[in-house]
């Protein structure tokens, strides 16, 4: 069965709302992206120097690529709200997906408001439950930087599997940061 990514869900968990991005919540993913956290942890800088200097500006890119997400038929963004403070917090995204293999890639972004207090487990756990149950999906897999440690323990508790190590994939201030690629199949079991 092919995955349809035409419909655009809003999968709901105790902590978060998976739901498609509205135009308020754009000053959030402004913000996200213009954090140097953001920027280092996702591998989008090479040097420190680099990071922040987007600024948290709303302009007609940043506009027009969240607000078209809806429109995509071969991907699903969508945006991560908290529950408890009713406003977005980041993205989840399920893409590069490979008809074939029934597989696809996940990547998520969390700005500063959405950390440590397991929105981004939720969120992660969610959609993967989505990927597999109702799209179908048989493989999801993902690359996080070694300097990345607490993403790679929420996906571990996810459930998704160290599977290899891409060596020396992200020069950041002069030094090689290797990577781990890591994945979950909708046979492995869902903690």
């Amino acid at each position: 069965m092919a995955a349809s990514f035409a419909t655009k869900p809003t999968l709901q968990g105790d902590l978060v709302t998976l739901r498609p991005f509205e135009p308020s919540d754009l000053p959030t993913m402004a913000a996200a992206i213009a954090d140097p956290e953001v920027g280092r942890l996702t591998g989008s800088y090479n040097s420190s120097a680099e990071l922040g200097s987007g600024g948290s500006v709303i302009d007609d890119e940043l506009r027009g690529w969240y607000l078209s997400r809806g429109e995509q038929v071969d991907r699903l963004d969508l945006a991560v709200v908290d529950r408890a403070a009713g406003g977005c917090v980041g993205e989840v995204v399920l893409n590069q997906y490979d008809e074939g293999s029934s597989s696809c890639n996940f990547r998520t972004l969390l700005g500063q408001g959405g950390r440590g207090r397991g929105l981004g487990t939720e969120a992660a756990r969610l959609i993967v439950g989505y990927g597999f149950d109702d799209l179908g999906l048989h493989r999801i897999s993902l690359e996080v930087y070694d300097f990345n440690p607490r993403a790679r323990r929420a996906y571990e508790k996810v459930g998704f599997v160290a599977e290899g190590r891409l060596r020396d994939a992200l020069r950041f201030d002069g030094e090689w940061i290797d990577a781990t690629v890591m994945s979950m199949l909708s046979t492995d079991p869902r903690p």
